[in-house]
């Protein structure tokens, strides 16, 4: 028994060798998980941010460029601080911020790299850069954020920020990570995908305390970022730049369009802010601060505001009345003003004279005929259908709902049907008493500035429009922009039905916007004032130039102005007269309007 010995511990010798090999060999050859988390815990994956497409105005001029920032990094194990209250003082942070933020690191790993301080800027990099080596553990990733030279434009161009939670739970495509930037408003959110670039990933090989031992693989499955797209706008920056500085202390909007191709030539909402205060480390107390503020800088008026539109929308009733053969040049109606107010003119009036001297009675005796055309015995039945048939016609002019503007957020307006009235007097118990209101553009009719803008293009163009939009070319390719943006839209308005109706908005110049001419360029307007029961009337004014060769179409929107012909036919005409020449020779009423303040 004690001879067989020896041969049993031989036996289990062998026999837990053999084992070991077999593991061994599952470990080193057959099984590579190990060698992945080896390499794992020794190779550093570095994201490289491309930076944003750049963003021009129509001539060239840069409107968005992109910043340097920093941001510092720390490597949690290797992080060393010997006097806490002196490194806080050099980095101006507090101790309750380094604690949460370095607890937060090393949670997330003890090895791998957080950010400890976001975007610093160039001139806090330079005061720090010469501590850095004094804490181990710590190192810099350079980024980018978005500057304005101009400081114009904001709520056109938008602004980017860090990426929420739902954002990223929505992103499909697993592009962004916690803490990315991404586009939130303007033509930043709307071109996200071509301003954004392509990242970029670099591999470093970093020893178990973390330290950078160069390039994994001398860089084999490195990949380099690419930038995004630039973008040429169709802004005018000094026709927008001239159309901030006239609506300074004002609140409202102007929207420029060229009407041939519906590229906007001027966006402004007024009041405005400084682009430059949604960038930075300071984004989110700056943003706070405009988001409190009660004049709502933030509120992008041109697509958002509704206001009724007023006596500009008699020009859409004069076409779709003549369209429906109810009106002709030759219809003529009496000034009778216990039907609804109006003020002094010439009396009766045709079609031509109720354009020019913006008569109300008028309007609601066309519109009468318009809406009760005896289709039905019944009388509500016959408003009903009439006021739907009325209301598709409306609708072709791009009101009702969005133009579908290169933008995010944009309101549709509102032409009422049957069934809002159905819903608030219940069914058959409206008739045209109750919606004749809406003959005026008053009631419950609704209008952004951007669609007035777009029925003065329709109004140049004798009958089409093209959807308006904020972008010509993208990388210099004017092919690349929406396709929807180069489909023309028509009105179903024939266009000789446009010629009385060019000559009579040149002609209503005179009449209640005399002010606004200019001694050799033929502007073609219509004044409207949009009443306000919570006080002043908002001016409002449409119009295109030169009328025989329209190069602008323009709507200016002021908020408690008054009368149309006031503040916003001023403001227009000034407009006007600068993009078209370049420079303004009547300083006087450039003065009148500068000294307007409304707010």
């Amino acid at each position: 028994m004690n001879d067989q010995r020896p041969l049993v511990i031989i036996i289990v010798i062998a026999i837990v060798g053999l084992v070991l090999l077999t593991k061994l060999f599952l470990i080193q050859v057959a099984d590579d998980s190990f060698l992945k988390k080896a390499e794992s815990n020794a190779i550093q994956r570095v994201v490289d941010h491309p930076y944003r497409g750049l963003v021009y105005d129509r001539n060239g001029k840069i409107l968005v460029y992109n910043y340097p920032i920093f941001d510092l990094m720390v490597i949690p194990r290797e992080f060393q601080v010997k006097d806490t209250t002196r490194f806080c003082e050099i980095f101006k942070i507090s101790k309750e911020y380094l604690k949460e933020t370095y607890t937060a690191a090393r949670k997330y790993s003890p090895v791998k790299p957080s950010p400890l301080i976001k975007q610093i800027s160039t001139t806090d990099f330079a005061r720090i850069q010469d501590y850095l080596i004094d804490y181990p553990g710590l190192f810099v990733m350079t980024r980018s954020v978005r500057s304005y030279p101009q400081a114009s434009a904001a709520n056109a161009l938008g602004y980017i920020g860090e990426i929420s939670g739902p954002q990223l739970e929505k992103d499909t495509t697993k592009y962004y990570r916690q803490g990315d930037y991404v586009g939130l408003s303007g033509i930043e959110g709307y071109y996200e995908n071509e301003l954004r670039g392509v990242k970029g990933v670099k591999y470093k090989l970093v020893n178990v305390r973390g330290v950078d031992k160069g390039p994994f693989k001398n860089g084999e499955f490195d990949t380099a970022s690419v930038a995004g797209k630039n973008l040429t706008s169709t802004l005018d920056l000094d026709l927008q730049q001239y159309g901030e500085m006239l609506m300074a202390g004002k609140r409202g909007s102007v929207v420029a369009i060229e009407p041939k191709t519906g590229e906007i030539l001027a966006m402004i909402s007024a009041p405005t802010y400084d682009p430059n205060l949604l960038t930075g480390a300071q984004f989110g107390a700056n943003y706070l601060l405009l988001n409190r503020d009660q004049d709502k800088p933030l509120f992008n008026r041109p697509i958002m505001a509704m206001y009724p539109p007023g006596s500009i929308f008699k020009i859409v009733q004069s076409l779709i009345g003549l369209q429906m053969g109810v009106l002709t040049p030759n219809t003529t109606f009496g000034c009778n003003r216990s039907l609804v107010a109006c003020h002094n003119h010439p009396n009766p009036v045709n079609l031509f004279g109720a354009i020019r001297n913006s008569c109300n009675p008028y309007y609601h005796q066309a519109y009468r005929m318009m809406i009760n055309r005896e289709v039905s015995t019944n009388t509500f039945k016959d408003t009903e259908i009439g006021l739907n048939a009325w209301r598709e016609s409306v609708l072709k002019f791009g009101l009702g709902g969005p133009l579908g503007i290169d933008m995010k957020n944009e309101k549709g307006g509102s032409i009422p049907s049957s069934k809002y009235y159905d819903r608030v007097y219940g069914e058959g118990r409206w008739k045209y008493s109750t919606i004749y209101s809406l003959s005026i553009g008053q009631g419950e009719m609704l209008v952004t500035p951007l669609q007035m803008a777009n029925l003065a293009a329709i109004f140049a163009n004798k009958g089409y429009y093209y959807p308006p939009h904020l972008i010509k070319a993208v990388d210099g390719d004017y092919e690349k922009i929406p396709v929807q943006f180069r489909t023309k839209m028509d009105v179903g308005v024939d266009a000789h039905h446009f010629d009385l109706i060019q000559d009579a908005m040149a002609e209503a110049i005179y009449g209640t916007a005399a002010r606004a001419a200019i001694s050799d360029i033929q502007i073609a307007g219509k004044t409207g004032t949009a009443q306000n029961p919570q006080g002043e009337d908002h001016s409002v004014f449409i119009a295109f130039a030169p009328k025989d060769d329209p190069k602008i179409a323009i709507a200016v929107y002021v908020e408690n102005a008054g009368w149309g012909g006031r503040a916003a036919a001023s403001t227009a005409s000034l407009m006007i007269e600068k993009y078209i020449r370049g420079s303004i020779t009547r300083l006087a009423l450039e003065e009148y309007v500068l000294a307007g303040k409304f707010m």
